[in-house]
This record gives C-alpha cells, sequence and structure tokens, in this order.
C-alpha cells in the first residue's frame, strides 16, 4: 500500500509554506508522497479575487518541484466540491493507497463547517499541520469538542495506518509565516505570469496524468 498525504487547497498561489509543511508531514507522517489536491473552487470562499485554475495548478506545480508531491486537480474530473465527496471517490478509485488527511490548524478552526466533517473523520486519519497564529484557535475549534477523544500522540504518527478511526493527530511542526493572502496582497497580479497556461504548456494532471483544459 502506497502510503498517500492529501493536502486540500486553492493554492491561489501555492507558496514556501504549502512545500514546508508537506516536507514535514513526508517525515512526520512516513509518507511516500502528498497529493497537492488543488480545488476548482472552495465553498467556503467567495470566488473573489481567485486566481484562474491554471494559474493556480502551474504555481503548485512550481512550488512542489523535487519533492515527492503530485499536482492534482482531479476534482474538477470527478465532480467534486466537498471533502467528503472527494475522499470517498478517491478511496475508490485507489484501493492501493492509505489516504491520511493533511489540514493547517486554521482550517481545524473552521473544520465544524465543513460539509459531513464527522464523516471525513470516520474515513481517514487527519493531521493537524501547525500554522501561525492558529493554536489556541485550533484547541478551541467547535470540532474539538467531538474530536478530542480521538487526538493520538505525535510521538505515534509514524503508525497512522495502525489507527481505529476516527483519528487525529496534532504536529507541532516549525512555523512558516508565510500567507497566500499576503503575496496577493503584495502582488495582485501574481498570476500574469503564468498566461494561458493549460493552453501554452499542456501541463497534464499529476495523479490522472490527463492534460488540463
Amino acid at each position: 500500500m502506497t502510503l498517500t498525504g492529501l493536502l486540500g487547497g486553492s493554492f491561489n498561489p501555492a507558496h514556501r509554506g504549502h512545500r514546508k509543511i508537506s516536507r514535514q508531514a513526508l517525515d512526520a507522517l512516513g509518507l511516500d508522497e502528498i497529493w497537492w489536491l488543488v480545488s476548482p473552487g472552495n465553498p467556503l470562499k467567495t470566488g473573489e479575487g481567485m486566481a484562474p485554475l491554471s494559474a493556480r495548478f502551474a504555481s503548485a506545480r512550481t512550488a512542489a518541484r523535487g519533492l515527492p508531491i503530485r499536482v492534482t486537480a482531479i476534482e474538477r474530473q470527478l465532480g467534486t466540491r466537498y471533502t467528503a465527496d472527494t475522499l470517498k471517490a478517491l478511496r475508490r478509485r485507489f484501493p492501493d493507497r492509505h489516504f491520511v488527511w493533511l489540514m493547517g490548524a486554521d482550517n481545524l478552526a473552521q473544520f465544524h463547517k465543513w460539509k459531513d466533517w464527522r464523516k471525513i473523520a470516520r474515513m481517514v486519519p487527519i493531521a493537524v499541520l501547525a500554522r501561525p497564529g492558529y493554536k489556541d484557535d485550533a484547541q478551541a475549534a467547535r470540532a474539538m469538542g467531538w474530536l478530542r477523544r480521538f487526538v493520538r500522540p505525535a510521538g505515534q504518527a509514524r503508525h497512522w495506518t495502525k489507527w481505529r478511526l476516527p483519528a487525529l493527530v496534532l504536529l507541532d511542526l516549525p512555523l512558516d509565516p508565510t500567507s497566500a493572502t499576503a503575496l496577493r496582497a503584495a502582488r495582485p497580479g501574481w498570476h500574469q505570469k503564468f498566461p494561458g497556461t493549460f493552453q501554452t504548456t499542456a501541463l497534464r494532471d499529476g495523479v490522472t496524468r490527463r492534460r488540463l483544459r
């Protein structure tokens, strides 16, 4: 079985913070690889300020270079918008993989707003990665009222495939202050460096190997 971490997000844009937490998660969880799921659209975010999928995908490809990370827009092919639906489809399509869901502490703080969030926790282990300024919010998250009983010791993180679900591990990793929000504020036109990416460079999906259009 291939041990695979799933990191979903807008990647608007992808940056060194995504790269750093992925590299740390690879080691902490003993993963073979990570898939960056570049979302066609986050149900909890407005479309305002969202760069085209082509640019976000290309920025993720650039940020992931040199690491065992596959950049994929498979959710668009699957026709899924919600994580619970995506996980159900991925587990059915890739039975030879063990999946663990990776999320930043900022996402844990709003996890209770996700569709079928308890179902997500029953499908795959969840590893929460530290984010600057969100440690207290994560511990006080509404979802933690239910999840706290399922928290596993960080020192046992490499045994996640043996855990009975639900299972949550809080990885207190070195922090990186980089944020996509700050990058967009400093450079609103960042996506213009990737004009017409799908058409001009024929990017292929890292998982499905299909050409992105």
